[in-house]
């Protein structure tokens, strides 16, 4: 709910009044409900406030427990607020207006580092302690909040964002080249693999799922999170299964729409935002509140050139959900003559970073605003739930399928099989021998070549080596040639991985500052993601279905022409070339000199680019936001017009 920040001399060194000025200067042009500083001898605690749950309102942050001799900065919504008053035995008057800041200091005092542990909720936070002389904070598990820091000659600072430490005249903007080395080595959305680092060589973060100590100038991080479920989960029948889901949701539902403003959502065409949107919409009912939807769509005159079996439009999906949920004001927004082109400048200033979610900057950003002027705190969506809710993909479909095959469960799979086969109007002699090459791979590719990796490297030798890219990406737990063989391990390993969240923590922060608006997801909620690890992985492919839990779940709760749907699926971003077209020309000539810089060269092969830049013809074809070569330029485009905008 807040941008925070602080400032400790481990020297005994006076704090500069001009240096407390430069950071919270850096925040005023974030929207701000209340504006307050702690400071004492060589210590400083900042906080640029906005106020979105109904305890927030009023808050005094940072605040100053005099008698545990402790002051807290945090940005923070915690969600499991009624176990914490439970435990910590909070006087019942108390439980409706105490903020979380001072519930997450309370909670510090009887647990001290192991405080995050015991915390549910989207947080960054920094506790000083006087008695112990000692700094203590963290991040949430998955890094919705950001924060920062600096450490040396015994001067420790930190920040919500990158821009206030530059406020400090003893810190540099130098490049990180390890850092930039991994963003153009990775080809998928991942930024760096290195979660503690960030693009600038002097400015570190505090990893998901860590917290850090800082005591007379040194730092220790811990973890304080693993998400591993060894124990599946076993109730007696499928029913037993949905309606522990439906609780367990419900609750996370019911903790992310706690504020005192509007609640918003986005929705798609699908099921993950459906199911959010249905839980949400339902429980506001109760407080007499409607829920506000907003979804993308493409521009009027965009000519559709997708597959059959994509959705560039999902409005008619959408207006299906709207209609059988209720209690929905639903807007459709298309941003005419807005691309993600034009937005790139103004979304590294709020990033403060290079990134890869080219396609997508632009209508988040439009939404947000929208929001904002109807007056929305809380917005919801369903990105994790790929990976949490509706796991269950027709890859994990055939790997279970497999599995019932390896096992000799004939009678399992033959009516799985033919289930499957009546749904997608196939056969099973099509669908068998695909099954069985899975099943023994080592047979179906007995006398065959084994091939290359897909994953051509497109970062300069030199610079590769001098950076040891790819062993700092092993180091990291990241194998760029890895392929998915297993869906199950994949997603164990999704979870216990940092670096897959750091991309969502960053824009949700910074896009919250600057709108007073708070992304929340309750796909996301660490109480609902154990307990779908925990969940048997036939309740995900049941009656020849993919995503067949949460189909079963949502039975009644959304249209079964949503919650049925296996035969199309959204595809936002498929008009994202044709809203470059006016731009095109601009587009193609700034990549051309983007090659010919020589601060380009030293990352990048260029030699690699030739036949890449070849597929820019004059005339832009829209298939071409499909394209991977077209993503990676828009990727390097990027990064070369961050580091054009860095001294």
């Amino acid at each position: 709910m807040s941008a925070i920040t602080g400032l400790i001399h481990f020297n005994r060194e006076p704090i500069n009044s001009e240096y407390i000025r430069s950071l919270m200067d850096s925040f005023k042009q974030f929207p701000a409900d209340a504006i307050d500083i702690w400071k004492k001898d060589t210590v400083f605690l900042g906080c640029h406030a906005q106020w979105i749950t109904p305890e927030s309102v009023g808050e005094v942050v940072p605040y100053y427990d005099s008698e545990r001799q402790l002051v807290i900065a945090a940005d923070a919504i915690i969600d499991n607020r009624r176990e914490l008053f439970n435990t910590l035995q909070v006087d019942q008057a108390q439980r409706k207006i105490m903020p979380d800041s001072q519930l997450i200091l309370l909670a510090y005092a009887k647990w001290q580092e192991e405080t995050p542990k015991h915390l549910i909720g989207d947080f960054a936070f920094m506790i000083w302690d006087e008695r112990k002389q000692q700094l203590f904070g963290a991040r949430d598990f998955s890094g919705s909040r950001t924060l920062y820091y600096f450490n040396e000659n015994n001067h420790f600072a930190f920040s919500t964002t990158i821009k206030s430490l530059f406020s400090l005249p003893y810190i540099t903007k130098k490049l990180n080249e390890d850092w930039l080395a991994q963003f153009i080595v990775i080809p998928t959305m991942v930024e760096a693999a290195d979660m503690k680092a960030t693009v600038y060589k002097d400015i570190q973060q505090i990893p998901p799922s860590h917290s850090i100590t800082v005591l007379n100038g040194r730092i220790t991080l811990s973890r304080y999170c693993m998400i591993n479920v060894d124990k599946k989960l076993k109730l007696n029948s499928d029913e037993e299964y949905e309606e522990a889901f439906r609780d367990i949701f419900g609750r996370a539902v019911s903790d992310r729409i706690r504020t005192h403003g509007e609640v918003g959502s986005h929705l798609s065409g699908g099921l993950d935002s459906g199911t959010v949107v249905s839980f949400a919409a339902n429980l506001l009912k109760k407080d007499h509140k409607q829920l506000h939807t907003y979804s993308y769509i493409p521009e009027k005159d965009f000519q559709d050139w997708t597959p059959s079996y994509y959705q560039a439009d999902e409005s008619p999906f959408i207006k299906e959900t709207v209609a059988h949920v209720g209690n929905i004001n639903d807007h459709y927004m298309s941003f005419p003559g807005k691309s993600p082109y034009t937005e790139v400048d103004d979304f590294l200033e709020l990033m403060e970073m290079p990134y890869k979610f080219f396609e997508n900057t632009f209508w988040l950003k439009g939404i947000n605003e929208e929001a904002q002027s109807k007056g929305i705190k809380i917005m919801l969506n369903g990105a994790r739930g790929n990976h949490s809710i509706s796991w269950g993909s027709l890859n994990l479909t055939y790997c279970y399928y497999t599995t019932l095959m390896n096992k000799l469960k004939w009678i399992s799979l033959y009516r799985e099989l033919g289930v499957y086969c009546q749904n997608f109007n196939t056969g099973k002699k099509v669908v068998v021998p695909f099954i069985a090459k899975k099943a023994f791979p080592k047979i179906s590719q007995w006398g065959k070549r084994k091939q290359d990796s897909p994953f051509t490297s497109m970062i300069n030798g030199e610079f590769a080596r001098k950076t040891n890219v790819y062993e700092e990406l092993l180091g990291n737990g990241m194998n760029i040639n890895d392929s998915v063989t297993n869906l199950t391990d994949y997603r164990k390993k999704y979870y216990q991985q940092l670096y897959p969240w750091n991309k969502s923590g960053v824009v949700n922060t910074k896009m919250s500052l600057r709108y007073g608006v708070w992304d929340r997801d309750p796909t996301n909620d660490l109480r609902v993601i154990q307990f779908c690890l925990a969940l048997p992985d036939e309740q995900y492919v049941q009656d020849g279905l993919e995503r067949s839990f949460l189909r079963r779940v949502t039975k009644n709760a959304l249209p079964d022409k949503v919650r049925l749907n296996q035969i199309s699926r959204g595809f936002q971003g498929g008009d994202i070339i044709h809203r470059m077209a006016s731009n095109w020309s601009s587009f193609t000539e700034e990549i051309a000199q983007m090659f010919m810089d020589d601060r380009i060269a030293e990352l990048i092969n260029i030699d690699a680019f030739k036949d890449i830049i070849k597929k820019l013809s004059n005339q832009p074809h829209p298939e071409l936001i499909i394209d991977h070569d077209f993503k990676k330029l828009t990727h390097y485009l990027i990064l070369y017009r961050f580091i054009k905008s860095t001294p």
